[in-house]
């Protein structure tokens, strides 16, 4: 069996969970899908989704020309395949949307190594440890104090025992420019601190609720918010600062009383290993689809078991996501949870032949071979953007 052709898919798609509370009718937004082609008509998928539309229509053209570079290789050949694909891109950058494009390929080797073999993606690495993948998620966006309260409770009750908010908002003006300040307005902290205060209130002393920062705070300030947190019992302090100053990470570590996590930015198992080694978090959350697919997903998640640091794969996307991720996840005994958008994942249902199989706050993988669903090729034909039909 050879490769004869990889392509990717630019698709406007329903968005997983709804633009602002008020709005009842989720906005699309853009999907990257990868398809890798045979010459034996066995046809895996994976997923490369960015947050913005320049970084899809980057990572689609690194895909693009990877195409003829893998035409001829062998499908099953998956290390092989990850290695050729890295260094190729040793002298412009091995991390980033290089690793982006691998980690879509890669998921989609691992699809086609299911399919032939009858077997789901996860009894290669094992097979599972656990009957179904813990998950949590992310409660609709709430305009004020009190509306944000009411959507954690909504979450609960609909089975959900973990969620993540974002609660400082609005963000400092000029992160609209691009430029990070690392501040925020007094209004704005108070506000995130009320906001937080409310939903713990609602939910009981239980529930495990994540804070994330978005990576977008100097070190004082991520320091000054962690210990207003405190209080609330978080589960987790998110990307306190950017991702790329582990002196800083590591300053605010050692100053804050609450568990730390990183990693939804980190590219690789090099990415982690000063992480691991330095001790500057409690829990790791790389993302499947950007830090090098099941292949480096696995390894990972190996190196941080013997540090005794739970890991969560980061979702900020579509089904191949989150079920690429539970895949391995199902197989880790130090996995925490695998991350989602909404206690419902049903806006996912136009792109797959099957729903994903969430029951409460955990997925239940199926034996069905690779991935263990197809995606819907004329849902995506008729949503494709044009120039990006794969």
């Amino acid at each position: 069996m050879k490769i004869t052709k990889v392509a990717p898919w630019l698709i406007s798609g329903p968005r997983p969970y709804l633009e602002t509370a008020e709005d009842s009718t989720p906005s699309n937004r853009e999907y990257v899908f990868v398809e890798v082609s045979t010459d034996e008509g066995v046809t895996g998928w994976g997923e490369v989704t960015g947050t913005t539309h320049t970084a899809n229509r980057a990572v689609c053209a690194v895909i693009g020309h990877l195409s003829e570079f893998l035409e001829g290789e062998d499908p099953t050949h998956i290390e092989r395949i990850w290695n050729k694909i890295f260094r190729t891109f040793t002298y412009m950058g091995s991390r980033g949307a290089s690793t982006s494009a691998i980690s879509g390929i890669d998921i989609a080797l691992w699809d086609i190594r299911g399919k032939i073999q009858g077997l789901p993606i996860y009894e290669f690495f094992g097979g599972p440890v656990r009957e179904s993948v813990p998950v949590y998620c992310h409660p609709e966006d709430g305009s004020t104090v009190e509306l944000s309260a009411q959507h954690a409770k909504a979450i609960v009750e609909a089975g959900q025992t973990a969620f993540k908010v974002d609660p400082w908002y609005p963000h400092h003006p000029e992160e609209l420019h691009g430029y990070l300040t690392g501040k925020l307005t007094a209004e704005a902290e108070n506000h995130g601190v009320a906001v937080i205060a409310a939903m713990r209130e609602a939910v009981g002393p239980d529930i495990e609720i994540l804070i994330d920062c978005h990576g977008r705070f100097d070190v004082p300030t991520a320091i000054r918010l962690a210990n207003a947190l405190q209080p609330y019992n978080i589960f987790w302090f998110e990307e306190p600062v950017p991702v790329e100053s582990y002196a800083a990470l590591k300053q605010v570590k050692e100053s804050v009383g609450v568990p730390i996590c990183v990693g939804e930015r980190l590219h690789t198992r090099w990415d982690f290993l000063p992480v691991l080694e330095g001790g500057l978090a409690d829990f790791i959350m790389p993302d499947v689809t950007w830090t090098g697919g099941i292949t480096e997903l696995k390894k990972i998640a190996t190196m941080a078991e013997a540090y005794y640091i739970p890991i969560s794969p980061h979702d900020a996307s579509g089904p191949i996501n989150v079920i690429a991720g539970a895949q391995v996840m199902i197989t880790v005994p130090n996995h925490y949870r695998v991350e989602t958008s909404r206690a419902s994942l049903s806006a996912y249902d136009a792109f797959i032949d099957h729903p994903v199989d969430l029951r409460g706050d955990a997925v239940y993988l199926s034996d069905l071979p690779g991935l263990g669903f197809e995606l819907d090729r004329g849902y995506l034909a008729a949503h494709a953007l044009d120039g990006y039909a794969g």
